[in-house]
């Protein structure tokens, strides 16, 4: 069953994979690249700082940092203990995909980082922001979800990788956001 699995997600990725063209390589290659969204995370966090008071956005933003540095490093410990190869690393499908990147990545590729730290950041910051903006939730998890799609476009992930990314970076996003409600209460009422 699970090879059955495995198997439909390498033929999902050669469809999506094989979806590409040189024309949008570089708008892909653009969008998949962190530090390109450094303008996205000042904009969340001043209208973040303009919500809450500088205590409290102080916490939160401890909060935001061990959210990423959790959501990464489980996705670490994931791809080091399913040792699972990412498709650039795959020898009976590197002749039929396409691999934007000049180079592979890790080894390993199960679950996704990108995914799961971008849902993460959209989950959370959409329910920070959720009453002051309405639909801003649905601007990040749309943002989110094209980042997933990049990795699986650029050639270094599986469907399934970026998936499983989603879940856990959507459930921590959840579980953090709780987090720093409880923690914003516990310090209000000191």
């Amino acid at each position: 069953m699970l090879e059955q699995l495995l198997q439909y997600d390498k033929e999902l990725f050669i469809f999506l994979n094989g979806l590409g063209s040189e024309t949008w390589d570089g708008f892909w290659m653009f969008y998949t690249t962190k530090i390109n969204w450094v303008f996205l995370y000042v904009i969340l966090a001043y209208l973040m700082y303009r919500k809450l008071n500088t205590k409290m956005f102080v916490l939160t933003a401890i909060v935001i940092i061990l959210m990423v540095s959790f959501t990464d490093q489980v996705a670490n410990l994931f791809k080091a203990g399913f040792k699972r190869p990412r498709p650039c690393h795959e020898a009976d499908i590197i002749d039929v995909m396409r691999l934007v990147k000049s180079w592979c990545g890790g080894q390993f590729g199960y679950f996704s980082g990108h995914a799961s730290n971008s849902m993460a950041v959209a989950v959370f910051s959409g329910l920070i922001l959720r009453y002051k903006y309405k639909y801003l939730i649905f601007v990040l998890l749309l943002w989110a979800a094209l980042m997933s799609y990049s990795r699986i476009y650029i050639g270094v992930h599986y469907p399934l990788d970026v998936f499983s990314g989603m879940v856990f970076g959507a459930v921590s996003g959840f579980g953090f956001y709780k987090l720093d409600k409880y923690l914003q209460r516990r310090f209000t009422l000191q």
